[in-house]
Order: structure tokens, then sequence, then C-alpha cells
């Protein structure tokens, strides 16, 4: 039994299909083939099962497989532990970042962060909350930047800053500040099921009381909450990092929630036994720095659960 064969049989359970799984590990089929019919003989059990299709693994298959992740993940820490030690600062760091934050944290940091760190690389891929999990579990992805808390016993959350919400309305209101009983439930915009901010905003709204909308529609995008607001009218609420691309026309639509106000935590998060711990620190410092100085310095705040 090799590291070979472990990597072959997760590719194999991944893409459930041996040539696309050979294609991945960039050996031939019949290659892979081999060493897994090898590996087969050498525990004396089979793994998957060929007469199906897709292929699937085997009742103990499943087991195995899991195994096999684990290993492969704590092979991986050697390597990193000795760069750890030499404190050298390099290699790539695949990052998961939820939908809500993507297109409105990263333009502040990346350009600068690969300027200063030419040896490191970035691999950068959008996911649900619930999908970053998984992946940080399977040791797929480094790291997280997401929604938290996730209070989850195999991860570390290293909290980075708190972002407050706003009220974007077709709407002129009379007060300087809102509360969540201001909102109109039957015209409140939210987005579809999978993203913590829609939680987070129906716990806000305590929402989830109320079963006499007229009207539901699930949005893909913040920046579809937005076009609905402005074009079919109505009110969404919107995270303050996605404020600050707004045109001065599009700002006087916003309206703040009365202090203190209600925020979401954004943090990284890793697995607990993740070792590039100078990696995740030169990442943290990095996105601090590229925060406008009001998020970054915030003391007054509500955190809203997910």
């Amino acid at each position: 039994m090799n590291l070979n064969q472990l990597e072959y049989i997760v590719a194999v359970d991944k893409h459930r299909h041996f040539a696309k799984a050979a294609k991945a590990c960039f050996v031939t089929q019949p290659t892979l083939s081999m060493m897994i019919h090898k590996l087969e003989e050498e525990l004396d059990t089979k793994i998957f099962d060929r007469s199906k299709k897709p292929v699937v693994p085997t009742e103990v298959g499943y087991k195995i497989i899991e195994q096999a992740q684990r290993t492969l993940v704590e092979s991986k820490k050697i390597a990193e532990l000795v760069a750890s030690h030499k404190n050298i600062i390099q290699g790539k760091i695949r990052i998961g970042i939820i939908p809500t934050l993507a297109p409105y944290l990263l333009p502040l940091f990346i350009k600068s962060f690969l300027a200063d760190y030419p040896s490191i690389r970035l691999k950068i891929s959008e996911y649900t909350t619930e999908n970053i999990i998984d992946k940080l579990q399977k040791g797929e992805i480094d790291l997280g930047i997401l929604v938290t808390p996730l209070n989850h016993k195999f991860l570390e959350e290293r909290p980075l800053f708190y972002e407050t919400f706003m009220i974007y309305s077709s709407h002129e209101y009379t007060k300087k500040y809102l509360l969540a009983e201001d909102i109109n439930l039957n015209e409140l915009w939210l987005l579809e099921e999978g993203h913590c901010f829609r939680s987070q905003i129906l716990n806000l709204c305590e929402l989830r009381k109320k079963e006499d909308l007229q009207l539901e529609y699930a949005a893909g995008s913040i920046e579809t909450l937005r076009q609905l607001v402005e074009n079919q009218k109505g009110v969404t609420v919107l995270p303050e990092l996605s404020t600050r691309y707004l045109s001065a026309e599009a700002r006087k639509k916003l309206m703040p929630f009365q202090p203190p106000a209600p925020a979401r935590e954004v943090s990284i998060v890793t697995h607990k036994d993740f070792v590039k711990k100078r990696l995740v620190e030169i990442l943290e410092q990095a996105i601090l720095a590229a925060l406008p100085e009001e998020i970054r310095e915030r003391k007054e705040y509500e955190r809203i659960e997910i």
C-alpha cells in the first residue's frame, strides 16, 4: 500500500469514473486501474463495485476511502511542518470563500498580496458555507473565508472583522436610523436557500414566524437583490462592503440600522490540525490592512447568528 494508491481511490470516488480519475491524477487509466486492483488484492476486498454505472464504492470501500482521505491529509503535513520550521513563505493556498463576500473583499487585498508574496500561489473558489465546511474536513481546501460562528468541533475560527448590515430601499424614510421591525416583510427581497446571509436576515427580521407573505422570491446574488429594489421597488438588506461600490445616486437608497447595528462576523476558518499557521497569519494581516478603517476598528455592533 502506498500514497499513490490512496490518491487514486479517492479520485475514483470523487469522479465516479476511472478515466476521469486517471486524468485528474495525471496517469493513464491502465496504470490507475492496475494500482487500485493491486490494493484490492492486498486488502483482499473490493473497494469499488464496477458493475454499477457510474462506479460506486462498496460498503467497506466507503470506509476505506474515508480513511485514505484522512491519511493523505496527514501525509501532507510532514512537508508543511518542515516549511513552517524553516519559516519558508511559499507554496499554494487553496481558499474557499462565500459568494456574498468574494466580489467585495477579494479586490481589496489580492493584488497587493500577490505583489508582496510572489512565492505564494492562491487558488480561490466560491462555495456555500456548507461546502466550505465539507471541503475543509476532506482537505480539499486549506482555509475558508466565511461568516461565523460555525461551532464545529473540527474547525478553528479566527475572527477578522465585523461587517454591519444596511437597509437598501426604494422608500424614503423620515427616521435617521431604522429597526428591523420597520421593514415591510411583504416587500423584502432575500437571497436563495444555501446562503448564510439569508439565514442571518431571517433571524434579524424574525421572518420564520411569518407565514402570510404575499410574495416570496429568492435571488441568487446581492447584486440581484439591489437590482430588484431599483427596478421592482421594495427593500433588501446589504452587507457593508457591498455598499462601497454603489454610485452616488444608489447610495441615497441606503439607510443605517439603529446602533448597535446588526453585523456579521467574518473569519478565516481552518481545520484544527492545519499546519500552515504562518501562511494564515500573513493572509490575515493582508486582509486587515486592506480593510476600511471604520470596519477594521469597529467596536460597536450586534452579531447576528447564522
